[in-house]
């Protein structure tokens, strides 16, 4: 098996490989903040050196309260595009009630099990994928009561398995906490600790030597 673990920055990509410890069949790379870096530079990675098993987007991001708690990490069963489609008088419309394509990518549900395998303390559900990191409680309510199966928000899993699905390879997405979902409150981010939790989730990658795509 070959894994490529996609991150959006290279605090991310260093977390994941001081986990890995030389596992020489996960490849890491930093590929660009939001969905369209993250689907362009995956793309490319794709490209570059077909051949890879799964691809893994991995890295930090928001949890929603009562779902997940900081430092933990969630395993997407799915990656949404939360904020992809039209406003209306009637609410938000996605992208896939315009009939304009998908908002919903499902994950690899042999991978997934095999990460849950590994990770057996990670919080299954949806993982959001937003162009706009959520700033408020009202739209934090939002989201969440329009997402009941979201457990966290990231900007790039949508665009990685956007890229992923293109090239028929499976996909999954990875993320540790470091903040609420909710008002921007610097104070409140744990950003070195849900970096620590991305490592020590990234040893386990290595446990995934008897999956096959």
């Amino acid at each position: 098996m070959r894994l490529l673990v996609v991150t959006a920055v290279e605090a991310e990509r260093d977390a994941v490989l001081a986990g890995l410890d030389g596992t020489g069949t996960v490849d890491v790379h930093a590929v660009g903040v939001g969905p369209a870096a993250a689907a362009a530079g995956t793309a490319w990675l794709l490209a570059r050196a077909p051949g890879y098993s799964a691809v893994l987007s991995a890295g930090i991001g928001g949890g929603f309260a009562d779902r997940i708690d900081l430092g933990g990490v969630a395993l997407a069963t799915a990656s949404v595009a939360a904020d992809l489609g039209a406003e209306s008088p009637d609410g938000f419309l996605p992208l896939d009630e315009l009939g304009f394509g998908t908002v919903r990518y499902q994950s690899d549900p042999a991978l997934v099990a095999a990460l849950r395998a590994a990770l057996p303390g990670a919080v299954t559900g949806a993982v959001l994928t937003v162009s706009t990191v959520t700033g408020s409680a009202h739209r934090a309510a939002a989201l969440a009561a329009r997402h009941p199966d979201a457990v966290a928000e990231g900007m790039e899993g949508y665009g990685v398995a956007a890229a992923a699905a293109r090239a028929g390879t499976g996909f999954a997405e990875l993320r540790a906490v470091s903040n609420p979902v909710g008002p921007r409150d610097r104070s409140a981010w744990r950003i070195p600790q849900a970096l620590a939790a991305l490592t020590s989730a990234a040893a386990a990658l290595g446990k995934l030597d008897g999956w096959t795509a």
